[in-house]
């Protein structure tokens, strides 16, 4: 059997561009004839996926899978780390929940974890002619180097070729390339074959000098500069770092989004914020919902009851109910629909210490939250507008009450979420609902007064995909990325 052949893109920093870049190269490869899997050992993410065999991956893993025309699976991000309350993070090994630590917790930790990072990597490895491997923060990070299984300490044991992504609009990327390799341990530097610049405005011949001293100090090759392309943004955001780029929608209905402490599966909001006709505005703490919203959204949180008491302590309860009163809707998606309700009970500590606290009573129900975890893919269709939706459902506990004999949504033969009496205040489970063009053109309707068209949300991602393979192609040397795998 022969075995696939290996690259691992690893950057100066986190946000360098490293997931779409991965998932560009992975495309490009395709279009080739080649058949293409991502990996990436280990993964820090709120924004998550649903496996095609179940469990869980990081949401940067599903958009390669679907850049490669693959189906997810768990072995793509064995190790995902989920941030929560209390400065910890739940490990999620393998799809599946595998324990809960604080940070000095999880360094102890990582050596028992290597073993699941190799299976999966030979599972992929037998299935494919090449695997993409997408690196975690930077390799300089030498406080973190023992047990290392996110960068070169994987790629070490894995004998994987080494591209290092820099992003120069940031700036500083000269020095980003260089101190990294003045950090990197001589069998290290041995398995970096080059680098590649991202996201460059203007002309790149400009940066000729730029390349000369960076491969002079380094030793390492430039596989070519990537320009900055505005299609990336048509791409899911894996990182909250993507929600601190400024809003430039200009659309006529206004929907808000509290940033909550523990906000996860934000790319929820995507499809409307590619909208032309919303304007989607991220509201960061200590600033009000804003007053002509037409919708406020509750989103997802990985710790629920912190990010109520978060969100209560940002006086957003105070503005949500002043939103009510002039006419405005509410919607709450998973955690923000729990949030919604009367009451969340804690009573196996699943977030933290075991407790019950009062909701926001916008929502005539209860949850109660269990250490069973759903996690699986859904269709169905909104029972409102009729219109046929679908997505995943990931999260702990169940909630029931009177009006959820109103239900939001019809799945699969079952009832999911929760409308008013008044019909201003609803709830649900389902991620990824907004990705339906036929819905979110209904819905966008219901809330404008008038009749919105369609867009296509998902055609739109494969369009991006396509021009950013295309943009490979034409600026990096793919043919010696190739030569390079092994």
């Amino acid at each position: 059997m022969t075995l696939a052949r290996s690259l691992m893109f690893q950057g100066t920093g986190s946000d360098v561009g490293k997931s779409v870049l991965c998932a560009g190269v992975i495309r490009a490869l395709v279009r080739r004839g080649h058949r293409v899997l991502p990996f990436k050992p280990q993964n820090m993410s709120n924004n998550a996926a649903v496996t095609a065999d179940g469990g869980e991956i990081g949401r940067a893993q599903a958009l390669q899978a679907r850049a490669a025309g693959v189906a997810t699976s768990v072995h793509m991000n064995p190790v995902l780390l989920k941030p929560q309350g209390d400065r910890t993070s739940q490990i999620v090994v393998q799809g599946k929940i595998y324990a809960q630590c604080d940070a000095r917790g999880y360094l102890a930790k990582k050596a028992e974890l290597w073993p699941f990072v190799a299976e999966s990597f030979g599972k992929l490895k037998a299935e494919a002619d090449f695997v993409i491997v997408e690196g975690a923060g930077s390799p300089a990070e030498v406080n973190l180097r023992a047990n290392d299984i996110a960068n070169m300490g994987f790629a070490s044991r894995a004998d994987v070729p080494v591209v290092l992504v820099g992003d120069i609009d940031r700036g500083g990327v000269i020095a980003s390339l260089v101190g990294t390799a003045a950090l990197l341990e001589p069998e290290e530097l041995a398995l970096v074959c080059g680098y590649v610049i991202n996201k460059f405005r203007g002309d790149p011949t400009l940066f000729e000098d730029g390349l000369r001293v960076i491969s002079q100090r380094t030793g390492w090759r430039s596989f070519g500069v990537l320009p900055h392309l505005p299609e990336v943004a048509r791409l899911p955001a894996e990182d909250a770092l993507g929600l601190d780029k400024p809003n430039t929608s200009s659309g006529e209905i206004v929907i808000a989004v509290p940033r909550l402490a523990h906000i996860a599966n934000f790319d929820d909001f995507d499809p409307l914020r590619q909208d032309t006709h919303v304007r989607l505005v991220f509201v960061n703490p200590g600033q009000p919902l804003p007053a002509e919203a037409a919708l406020v959204i509750l989103p997802g949180s990985k710790a629920t009851i912190a990010d109520l008491r978060f969100f209560c302590a940002q006086g957003w309860d105070v503005d949500l109910a002043a939103h009510l009163r002039r006419g405005g809707r509410v919607l709450g998606i998973c955690g923000g629909y729990q949030m919604l309700g009367r009451s969340i009970s804690d009573p196996s500590g699943i977030e933290g210490p075991a407790e019950a606290v009062e909701g926001l009573g916008l929502l005539a129900v209860d949850t109660v939250l269990t250490k069973a975890k759903t996690l699986t893919e859904v269709q169905g269709f909104e029972r409102f507008t009729g219109e046929a939706v679908r997505g995943y459902e990931m999260h702990v506990g169940s909630t029931a009450g009177n009006d959820a004999a109103r239900p939001f949504l019809r799945l699969q033969g079952r009832h999911d979420g929760a409308v008013s009496e008044d019909g201003r205040v609803a709830g649900c489970y389902l991620h990824g609902l907004f990705a339906a063009d036929a819905f979110r053109a209904a819905f966008l309707s219901q809330l404008s007064g008038r009749d919105i068209a369609a867009g296509s949300y998902e055609a739109g991602v494969d369009d991006a995909l396509d021009a950013l393979a295309a943009a490979i192609e034409r600026h990096l040397d793919i043919d010696a990325l190739i030569k390079a795998a092994r």
